[in-house]
């Protein structure tokens, strides 16, 4: 039976290198890939995703109103030839859309890689983190790194000073100039942290990462 998964983390654990590098396995073995990537990231270029180590892919861009199951029943109709299905910035997924990629997995028998955060800037879970949390068969946490050397697991906004943010919108659309994942303990202290050598090191390391 093909499977939901959900792969997540805090930010720049390498969510986008890894679908990407998923879906470069399926290619170079034969098999086509669908790719979908939220409207609303415009970090880079609209339609395409992009990871932090220059990596980037051509995809199907989704807003709040799209459906999944109707669009990829159609799509490998036309070319059976898609194998996998995989999703960038899952968080952004809402209830209705997650069920539509369970869906997926039972009407077009294909398996679905959903990547995403799991809680926003103020440690509440994303309506799509929490159903993929929920519903898919297989959940799989990305490591990264907290500027202190242990496991990060929150994501915290921060202003220009590298100050944190607590209160805004829950979707904000940034990168390392507005986030920074931290271990739990230097988030309720608001402390961001600074970018040394060894932080660096570890956030290319996460295997080297404090449980």
């Amino acid at each position: 039976m093909s499977k939901l998964y959900f792969y997540y983390s805090a930010m720049n654990a390498g969510k986008s290198t890894v679908l990407l590098q998923s879906s470069y396995n399926y290619n170079e073995r034969g098999m086509d890939t669908l790719l979908f990537t939220p409207q609303i990231d415009n970090r880079h270029q609209v339609g395409a995703i992009h990871s932090r180590i220059g990596l980037a892919a051509d995809a199907v861009t989704f807003d709040d109103t799209f459906n999944f199951l109707e669009y990829c029943k159609k799509v490998v109709t036309e070319n059976p030839n898609i194998r996998c299905i995989l999703i960038d910035e899952a968080q952004f997924l809402n209830k209705n859309q997650v069920k539509q990629l369970s869906d997926v997995t039972l009407i077009c028998k294909r398996p679905v890689l959903a990547y995403g955060l799991r809680s926003d800037f103020l440690g509440e879970p994303f309506e799509g983190s929490k159903y993929l949390l929920t519903w898919a068969e297989e959940v799989v946490e990305i490591k990264t790194i907290c500027h202190c050397g242990r496991k990060a697991t929150m994501n915290m906004r921060i202003d220009e000073s590298g100050k944190k943010v607590t209160e805004g919108a829950s979707i904000e659309i940034g990168g390392n100039d507005r986030y920074v994942a931290t271990c739990r303990e230097h988030f309720d202290l608001g402390d961001s942290g600074s970018r040394v050598k060894g932080a660096v090191y570890h956030q290319a390391h996460p295997e080297f990462a404090e449980e």
